[in-house]
């Protein structure tokens, strides 16, 4: 395990030394485009710590939300978030798929927090390989005081503006937006970080198709104190894509439902619906992947 951990800082230290991405975020640079310098090296540090078996199952699916993108459609993937790896685990598991996966790899822009920016060259490095709008989460702001903050505050909606012109422009010119509806890693002693963010029925409300995708075995495994003493560790990974799915049909027999059941936060509803379909993939391809463990 030293090994690994050993070899892995020095990777990220290679990545931090590539970095160009830029340490604060402004209305002006929301946009961020992947670096090809840094890649090699995060496929690298994945290559290393990935277990033969490992595999992404429901390529086909990713293909047909492609191949509506580029007929005009707008396309979100929505993720599981398990850590700061999941989305060169998902990159990664794509291109080597085969079929169309390096294209597909080659459309995603991922919905991406500033503090992947802002806190820490490390997470930087891993964010810069990729490419990303950058928006000020709604999280962020519940801690700030109206009147303290008020330079913040009007800092944030200049930012999420300028996100929100870009992610219109860009999703129906052929690109995959990738969002994780949770907003935040999931921390196994946290059950409230696995709960989506209400934000999300937004996401769903104005995209035309989405699919649902789980991630299943970590090779970064998330630490109580911060992101750079999370913890390495080799592992067979599943990746998994749902079925093509129209976000209309889904959001209004989510919100169907909860109105029969009582819930009055209907967005809520629609976000939660994403984390069951989520869960559930995820708990087949569990049951998949322990088996492949014990081959």
């Amino acid at each position: 395990m030293d090994t690994l951990a050993t070899a892995f800082g020095q990777q990220i230290k290679k990545a931090m030394s590539r970095s160009k991405v830029p340490t604060m975020v402004t209305e002006h640079n929301v946009y961020q485009e992947g670096d090809n310098n840094i890649l090699p090296i995060l496929d690298e540090m994945a290559n290393t710590l990935i277990l033969p078996g490992s595999r992404l199952d429901g390529l086909e699916n990713l293909e047909e939300l492609l191949a509506r993108a580029e007929n005009g459609k707008s396309c979100l993937l929505l993720l599981e978030h398990y850590s700061n790896f999941d989305l060169s685990i998902f990159s990664l598991m794509t291109r080597k798929a085969g079929g169309r996966g390096a294209d597909i790899s080659k459309a995603l822009v991922a919905i991406a927090g500033m503090k992947l920016n802002e806190d820490s060259p490390a997470v930087a490095a891993f964010a810069g390989a990729y490419t990303r709008i950058v928006i000020y989460p709604s999280r962020s702001l519940l801690d700030l005081d109206g009147e303290k903050n008020r330079g913040e505050i009007i800092r944030s909606n200049a930012i999420n503006r300028a996100a929100m012109k870009k992610l219109a422009e860009l999703k129906t010119k052929g690109r995959l937006v990738l969002v994780f509806p949770a907003g935040t890693r999931y921390r196994p002693w946290d059950p409230a970080s696995k709960k989506g963010v209400r934000e999300i029925d937004s996401y769903i409300r104005s995209f035309d198709y989405m699919c649902c995708v789980a991630l299943n075995g970590q090779i970064l495994h998330v630490n109580k104190t911060d992101m750079l003493n999370d913890v390495v560790a080799k592992d067979l990974l599943l990746v998994t894509v749902g079925p093509v799915q129209s976000c209309a049909e889904f959001r209004d027999k989510a919100r169907a439902a909860a109105e029969a059941a009582g819930i009055k936060d209907l967005k809520q509803a629609s976000v939660d619906a994403v984390m069951a379909d989520m869960e559930k993939l995820h708990l087949v391809a569990e049951e998949k992947r322990q088996k492949l463990l014990r081959e």
